[in-house]
């Protein structure tokens, strides 16, 4: 294994503790609604959930969203169990069914900002912009917490995974928000190099609450509408 220092590292283990005292008390926020939220005319935005997680996981995401002016639909495929084959086939499908002839914003947390900025390289017409949340999408795919248990339950190793993992930027406009408190992702495998991504954003919020946290999702949307509005 190599002995990665620094942003490179994987969590220390007082983050990884952290990140579950966090989660336990709130894993009822996981239980949210799936149906389409924001007004109908909207301009339309996928969310897709992270490893093991669920549209239901990503609630209070969708919800600030909605808030602020988005039409949010969630990826519709049951728990996220890691990459397939079909995968991108099945998000395409999606932005069919929801985007209609309107660019999409796309919003993967985890491993599903992995297949937000794959979904956007195969059908850039398609997709808006990209915005990641605490996704590895650069650097070594071991530069994690979670990837022994990931092989075993994906079935793949994640250095051949099945969906390619392309560290260059996708042909889209790409934020990648990321967070020195979150106890699974290397701070620089989630912020990306300067040529990975358009613009990266720290913020102040474990790994799960990019998803679960009322308060971390309101942050998220900020800097989205603004990153959004500086490429108007």
């Amino acid at each position: 294994m190599t002995d990665w220092t620094g942003d490179d590292r994987p969590p220390p283990l007082n983050l990884r503790l952290r990140e579950a005292a966090w989660f336990l008390p709130r894993i009822w926020r996981t239980f949210g609604s799936t149906r389409p939220i924001g007004p109908e005319d909207g301009p339309p935005a996928l969310v897709i959930p992270g490893w093991v997680a669920r549209d239901q996981s990503t609630a209070a995401l969708r919800r600030a969203l909605a808030d602020s002016g988005w039409r949010v639909h969630g990826w519709g495929n049951g728990i996220n169990w890691g990459a397939r084959a079909d995968t991108l086939e099945m998000l395409k499908r999606r932005l069919d069914e929801i985007g209609g002839p309107r660019r999409v914003l796309v919003v993967g947390w985890s491993l599903g900002g992995l297949f937000a900025r794959e979904l956007a390289r195969a059908v850039p017409e398609r997709v808006r912009a990209v915005v990641t949340l605490g996704a590895p999408f650069s650097g070594d795919p071991k530069q994690n917490n979670v990837w022994r248990m990931y092989e075993r339950i994906a079935g793949h190793r994640v250095d051949d995974p099945p969906l390619p993992r392309i560290t260059d930027k996708p042909p889209v406009p790409c934020l990648a928000l990321w967070s020195r408190k979150d106890g699974l992702i290397a701070p620089r495998a989630a912020r990306g190099l300067d040529d990975e991504r358009d613009a990266e954003v720290e913020l102040k919020c474990t790994h799960m609450a990019f998803g679960v946290s009322p308060k971390a999702a309101r942050e998220v949307v900020r800097e989205i509408d603004s990153f959004l509005k500086n490429r108007a």
